[in-house]
This record gives structure tokens, C-alpha cells and sequence, in this order.
């Protein structure tokens, strides 16, 4: 793959990178199915273990047109039906410009900017400052902010952040994500079935007590044991293969999706700031860990940054800083921290120091028509 210079040709990069994944993350499902058909032969015979090798490739190699066209099916069911099933896990509604003119105004004028369709935006009652974009195609669109986001942040740091999720659906992240959530789900729900019944069904993971006339059989020597023992580990390597194949895909967009809000709204500190706000304090109540994965932040990652599903609010800050021209600002904890000053009197010069700039320029100053700012 050639490699990436700007912004541009690296979205490109990851949209190829990210197709070739969800390609692997399909195969995946072929190489579960040989694990799983490994551990049925090993279950119900005790033949030698090539010979049940043998007839694991067979068992695949039949159910290859059953498994593809199962595993079609759930993608169309998860293309068509996703946003329902965001719904139903979040409880999110819409937002219409009558409930709030400012941020429906805000994400519109968004879009604008770029020729953009206008995504639904939908609103989550949940007191934890997240957000998060989610649908497969442009009827289905959409971008969900918590209460805790906007009562937390301020209008300039909602903007970055609703730049930033609606860079993933500029981007096509958000399509490559839902694919992965719907075929890993897959994965990880066979997986688990199976493991279920490896601990749970005492017969299950012992071989076969049933006789066998055949020469195989008399040479066993254990085959079957061997092959359940290889195919579950086939299993969890399937199940583990998802899982960074998913971690991929979601960490690299992280970056992507905070380039291009600072692109879109520039204003990196605003973009700074809020993920200095929100950082370790998005956790969504009684949703699916497939929900959390497509949020600004996760504060479910993992006990170890390698098995996080978003790259650390830290290293994401440092990027701003050093490749969006972004400045870190300390975050007062509580406003009664500030120090209380005497009011100035009447005659006191103005405060020194960089104005806070509009899009005609300083603040105070006079913009189109003399109109004063």
C-alpha cells in the first residue's frame, strides 16, 4: 500500500485498510466453522487425527455455500435494520429544530460547508458526556448526543465534537464500524455458545463413547481428543482474530475523525478541550459494548492500551497539539477554585492578552456593515 501524505490521501488509506479488514473479518467465519467442525468430528468419533482433519475440511468444504449465504443474510438484516436496533439499545430521539434551533443550526451549517446531506440528530438522556454516529447509508445517518455532552460542554467544544462524528460519516467509518460490530457478532456468539457447552455439557470435550468397527478407530491413539482440544483453540483464535480485527478499525479512525473536525470547525482548542472534559467519564449505561466502541470515548477499552478500542485521550490531545496547531489549557475542576478578584475600576485599561476571535475577526471589533461584534 502506497503511503499517506495529508489528510486526504490518508483517509484514502484508511478506507482501503479498512475494506481489506472487514474482507479478513468475513473469512474469519470460514476458519470459525473448520474449528467448530474439528471439534464435532473429535466429539463424535476416535479416529486417528489426520483422518478427522480429513473430514473437518470436508464439513467445511460442504458448508461453505450454507455458511456464505447465512452470513450474507445477517449483514442484510444488520444494513436495513441497524438504526433500529441503536434505537432500541440507546433510547435515543430525535432532535428537531424546534426542540433546539442552535444545535440543529450548528449541524446544518456543518454540512453545508462541505455538501453534505443532513444527518438525523438524535438526543440520549443519559448523564455521561458521550456521542457517537451510527447508520450504513445516507437515510440511515445520524449523530447522538448524551445530556451530559451538552450540559457539559460549551457551544464551541459541542461543535468540535459534532464535526468530529460527523467526519466519520464523511469518511465511511461509520459503515466499516457497523459491519464489523454485525460480523463479529457472529463470531462472538458462536464462540461463546461453544465454550458454554464445553463447561457446561459433561459429555461435551470427552470424545465419543461410541464403538467403531473401522481401522481408524482401533489406531486413535486419543485422535479425538487431540482434535477437540486443536479445534477450540481454533475457536478462540477465531474469536480473538475479530476482536483486533475490530480494535484496528476503530482506533485509527480516532485520529482521522479529529483532523477532520479541526478541518471542519477550525478551532483545535475547542477539540481539545472537550476530550479534556469527557475523558474517563463516558460510560453509557445498559448499552452493548457495540454501541461504547462507536463513541467519542470509551472508557471501557481494557486494562491495557494494546486491547483498547480508541486510542488514549492523551496521545489523540498530543496529535492536536502537535499536527492541528492545538493549545492545552488546564481544566478548572469546579468554579469555586477560581480565585475571586476585585471588580476594576471604571477607568482600569482593558485586559492584555489574545482576543477571543469570530469568524470576522476579534471579538469586539465591527464585522460586515459596521455591525458591531
Amino acid at each position: 500500500m502506497l503511503p499517506a501524505f495529508g489528510l486526504y490521501t490518508h483517509i484514502r488509506a484508511n478506507r482501503i485498510r479498512s475494506v481489506l479488514l472487514i474482507g479478513g473479518l468475513f473469512l474469519n467465519i470460514y476458519f470459525l466453522v473448520f474449528g467448530i467442525a474439528l471439534v464435532i468430528e473429535g466429539v463424535s468419533h476416535n479416529y486417528a487425527f489426520s483422518t478427522l482433519m480429513r473430514l473437518a475440511w470436508f464439513d467445511l468444504v460442504s458448508a461453505l455455500p450454507w455458511v456464505t449465504l447465512a452470513g450474507a443474510a445477517w449483514v442484510v438484516i444488520g444494513y436495513f435494520f441497524n438504526q433500529s436496533l441503536v434505537g432500541m439499545a440507546t433510547g435515543a430521539t430525535e432532535l428537531t429544530r424546534a426542540d433546539s434551533p442552535d444545535l440543529y443550526n450548528m449541524l446544518e451549517n456543518l454540512c453545508i460547508s462541505r455538501g453534505l446531506s443532513m444527518p438525523k440528530f438524535m438526543l440520549m438522556e443519559d448523564s455521561a458526556p458521550n456521542a457517537f454516529a451510527s447508520g450504513l447509508k445516507e437515510s440511515q445517518y445520524s449523530i447522538t448526543l448524551t445530556r451530559g455532552l451538552i450540559d457539559t460542554l460549551d457551544y464551541d467544544e459541542i461543535e468540535a465534537v459534532v464535526a468530529h462524528e460527523l467526519t466519520h460519516i464523511r469518511n465511511e467509518d461509520v459503515r466499516m464500524m457497523v459491519f464489523a460490530m454485525v460480523i463479529s457478532g457472529i463470531v462472538a456468539f458462536v464462540c461463546e455458545m461453544m465454550f458454554r457447552n464445553w463447561f457446561n455439557v459433561p459429555s461435551f470435550g470427552r470424545g465419543s463413547s461410541s464403538k467403531s468397527n473401522d481401522k481408524d478407530s482401533e489406531n486413535g491413539s486419543g485422535g479425538g481428543m487431540i482434535a477437540i482440544i486443536l479445534g477450540m483453540i481454533i475457536i478462540a483464535f477465531a474469536w480473538f482474530l475479530s476482536q483486533t480485527i475490530k480494535l484496528a478499525l476503530s482506533r485509527s479512525r480516532e485520529y482521522l475523525a479529529d483532523a477532520g473536525a479541526v478541518e471542519l470547525t477550525k478551532n483545535p482548542d475547542a477539540m481539545i478541550s472537550a476530550l479534556q472534559k469527557i475523558s474517563g467519564k463516558g460510560e453509557l449505561n445498559n448499552v452493548p459494548s457495540g454501541i461504547m466502541e462507536l463513541c467519542l470515548d470509551n472508557p471501557r477499552s481494557g486494562i491495557v492500551d494494546m486491547f483498547a478500542t480508541h486510542p488514549s485521550i492523551e496521545s489523540r490531545i498530543d496529535a492536536l497539539v502537535k499536527f492541528g496547531g492545538g493549545r492545552v489549557v488546564e481544566q478548572a475542576s469546579t468554579p469555586e477554585a477560581l480565585p475571586e478578584q476585585e471588580p476594576a475600576p471604571s477607568n482600569a485599561p482593558a485586559p492584555t492578552g489574545a482576543p477571543r476571535r469570530g469568524p470576522w475577526g476579534p471579538l469586539g471589533g465591527t464585522g460586515p456593515g459596521g455591525l458591531p461584534l
